[in-house]
């Protein structure tokens, strides 16, 4: 069950809520009747509550009838923002085992609410289902209260990161290696050696396994040589993009000008063969 309200909340939230607990079909009489039974400001605000669409009615079944999961969902979401956030900032964080958690408790939550939903006779978009639970997990607020949205999400993508600092690379990872022909290739390789014992240190010193902590490292450096190979390869396909280019537009402005002086001796023809003809 989701957490009791606070005493200070009155009763015509309760009332409020359940309208958003009833069945879709219900919701509209119930809010009518709900507010002839009200004057004021308070007859106003229950007549301005919108009737959910389905998708955000099944999200807001699942808060109120299985909230465990809804938490975990909730949870789940936090997490891996966090990481995103540590990793974006430089800092060590299990981004896959986060988004791994976050995955499993989206699918538990979509699963719940196709089956209140389908308890209902109703038959939400899986898709849509799936959108709004990340979208709302990922979200710092959540754009509508929990319990009462009236309106599918998307996912925000990167602007839900605003804000955050991007931590510089490494200059040694983001530069092209350069080759120093004054130092041997051993030296180069015991300079390596000696950057991978400093890493295995710092990695015991933090409770890190020292074996993954040097295969995530030699993944890494492998992931930024390939990403340095596909940027050279993609330097050279634009060269030849660009050098295409350029002789297209030269024969294309040759072709105009051969069709200009074709047109203009056609002209000029056309022109001797009318004079003959008024002679």
């Amino acid at each position: 069950m989701p957490p009791a309200h606070n005493v200070a909340v009155s009763a015509l939230d309760d009332k409020i809520d359940d309208l958003y607990k009833a069945p879709l079909a219900e919701f509209t009489a119930a809010r009518n009747a709900l507010a002839k039974s009200l004057k004021g400001d308070e007859a106003k605000r229950v007549k301005a509550l919108a009737k959910p669409n389905l998708v955000p009615w099944a999200v807001n079944q699942v808060y109120w009838r299985a909230h465990g999961v809804y938490d975990r969902l909730l949870k789940a979401g936090e997490r891996l923002r966090k990481a995103q956030i540590a990793a974006l900032e430089g800092k060590s964080a299990d981004v896959r085992a986060a988004n791994d958690a976050h995955r499993r408790a989206i699918a538990d939550a979509v699963a719940e609410a196709e089956r209140i939903a389908a308890a209902a006779g109703s038959k939400p978009s899986p898709d849509a289902l799936t959108r709004s639970f990340e979208a709302l997990s990922l979200a710092a607020e959540p754009p509508e209260p929990h319990g009462r949205m009236t309106e599918a999400l998307q996912p925000s993508g990167f602007e839900a990161l605003t804000g955050v600092k991007i931590a510089p690379a490494d200059k040694h990872r983001t530069e092209p290696a350069r080759h120093d022909h004054r130092t041997p290739t051993g030296g180069r390789h015991e300079a390596a050696k000696t950057t991978d014992r400093r890493d295995e240190r710092h990695a015991k010193a933090s409770g890190i396994d020292p074996k993954r902590a040097r295969e995530e490292a030699e993944a890494a450096r492998q992931a930024e040589e390939a990403r340095r190979r596909h940027d050279a390869e993609l330097r050279k396909a634009d060269a030849a993009v660009a050098r295409a280019e350029a002789h297209e537009k030269l024969a294309r402005e040759t072709w105009e000008r051969a069709h200009d002086a074709l047109l203009e001796a056609r002209k000029a023809r056309d022109e001797v063969r009318r004079s003959r003809v008024d002679r």
